[in-house]
């Protein structure tokens, strides 16, 4: 399939075929990359999209296959070498370093120098005037010899983007490059990468938005249980044919598993009661109502106060005003296991950071919830362990070789699904999901929603949080809409994204 651009790719892989000892990761895999051209990969986790990355920047080579670099056959030896070809990867966890500044993230490994032959030191006023144009071109105007931990994820995603674009690269590969941006960011994001096709890149755009495929990229390429499905121009596949390329299967028969709540009785006493709750650092005073057998989603944009709000009332942060109830008495949690005394739960945000520990087995991290509330004096037996996370890993359908298998091996949706286990191991009353279905794929996704819904009707409380607000909007009772940290009102169930976006819009809304 030809480009109106460009005939012919910048960059090609073609025949890959991928194994870590016995296991084929990779099998034919192939993907062209036009110039001015974005093309999304698409594919489940699991898929191989990481993996082929990894071979077309240089981190390791293929078991078989070839890739050519404007025709020519190139072998790669390092990520090095594929940044010197002019191949820039920017990972969906920011890999920098917080302990430096900006400008020294921007231009680590590769400081402007001046001196006799260019060599003699570091040209620190070079370096943090090109920082402040690199970050100029995707709209981030900030104080770059400041430390980069001083600044939110967002900002520091948009760091890592800069450095990448600061390599004169041909080729930039963006793995889930908007997973921590707000709409407008996201929106500034994407004037870059039109700008940057304009000027004849090409780039590789991973996510599992599929509303910002479409806005942004020419072309997709479709990966299954690694192997290469198709490649189509953007244009000419409608997006349910992408995710039943994706899938496998048709998406209506995903789609019809997830049905509206059913009601839940408003005159019903609320399990959890936040009385002008808040903490001057974190969240402006708002009031706050869920009931058994209730989904009240969490609905804001990027910094709305979602994810403070959970941690208040888990006891991870103390606040300074209002009041807590749980079955109408009040209660002040001065740590999460106080919380979880009370029968609360939290998956929190960032699964990498605080959720998984990698290094341990599918089976101590499910455990690890139980094991902690019951104590260091108290032991869970071994055959306990193992049937317990036997029941979690059928009941959630989590993919595993077995539960001895070290959790960092699995896939994002598998990862989540495991921390979820964790705290249904607690048997909670009340399960606070933050962004439960971040960087995960379409299936997973609809796993988790199905699970979030059979556990609210099973009479478990829930508090859910997404970016994604046709989540919210779906599965969700009651809606609380949070911005600029305060709560700005509430939405009934069968809402629509329309009418939280306006809710949000709107000047005069009711504060809490």
């Amino acid at each position: 399939m030809s480009s109106p651009n460009s005939p012919s790719p910048v960059l090609e892989l073609s025949g890959i075929d991928m194994r870590f000892g016995p296991v084929q990761v990779l099998q034919g895999a192939k993907l062209r990359l036009m110039p001015g051209e974005i093309h999304a990969l698409m594919g489940q986790n699991g898929a191989g999209k990481s993996t082929l990355v990894k071979i077309l920047t240089g981190v390791f080579p293929p078991t078989r296959g070839s890739m050519t670099l404007d025709g020519q056959t190139v072998q790669l030896q390092s990520p090095l070498q594929a940044q010197q070809l002019g191949i820039s990867t920017v990972y969906q966890e920011v890999n920098l370093c917080p302990n430096l500044t900006v400008a020294e993230n921007v231009f680590a490994g590769r400081f402007p120098r001046c001196g006799a032959l260019q060599g003699y030191r570091i040209d620190w006023a070079a370096v943090h005037s090109q920082a402040r144009t690199l970050l100029a071109r995707i709209g981030l105007h900030i104080d770059v010899t400041r430390l980069l931990s001083s600044y939110p994820v967002a900002v520091q995603q948009m760091v890592a983007i800069a450095r990448a674009l600061g390599v004169n690269a041909r080729v930039l590969v963006l793995d889930e490059p908007t997973s921590s941006l707000d709409d407008d960011e996201v929106h500034k994001l994407f004037e870059v990468l039109r700008k940057l096709r304009a000027d004849g890149l090409a780039i590789v755009f991973i996510t599992h938005f599929i509303n910002q495929v479409y806005a942004v990229s020419d072309r997709i390429t479709v990966l299954r249980n690694g192997a290469w499905v198709g490649e189509w121009l953007a244009s000419e596949l409608t997006p349910s044919a992408m995710i039943a390329a994706m899938l496998g299967r048709e998406l209506a028969a995903q789609q019809a598993r997830t049905q509206a709540p059913q009601a839940v009785d408003s005159s019903a006493p609320a399990l959890l009661s936040a009385e002008g709750l808040g903490q001057t650092a974190l969240l402006h005073p708002l009031d706050l109502q869920v009931r058994a057998g209730e989904i009240v989603g969490l609905a804001g944009l990027l910094g709305a106060g979602r994810t403070e709000l959970a941690r208040l009332l888990f006891g991870l942060e103390a606040p300074d005003r209002g009041a807590l109830r749980i079955d109408g008495q009040v209660v002040r949690f001065g740590n999460p296991a106080e919380a979880i005394a009370h029968g609360l739960a939290l998956c929190p945000e960032e699964r990498k950071t605080d959720g998984i520990v990698a290094e341990l087995s599918v089976r101590e991290n499910i455990v690890l919830a139980l094991q902690a509330r019951m104590g260091t004096r108290r032991f869970l037996p071994l055959h306990e362990q193992t049937a317990m996370a036997e029941k979690f890993v059928s009941a959630l359908g989590i993919k595993t070789k077995d539960i001895e298998t070290p959790i960092g091996l699995l896939s994002g949706g598998n990862q989540q699904k495991a921390i979820i286990a964790r705290w249904l191991a607690t048997e909670p009353r009340l399960l606070i999901l933050d962004e439960p279905t971040r960087g995960i794929d379409v299936a997973a996704k609809q796993e988790i929603m199905d699970q979030i819904q059979r556990l609210a009707a099973a009479g478990m409380a829930v508090l859910f949080i997404s970016s994604e607000m046709s989540e919210v909007v779906r599965v969700a009772h009651r809606i609380v809409v949070l911005r600029d940290r305060r709560k700005v009102g509430e939405l009934p169930a069968g809402s629509s994204e329309d009418d939280v976006y306006q809710l949000i819009a709107t000047e005069h809304a009711e504060h809490a």
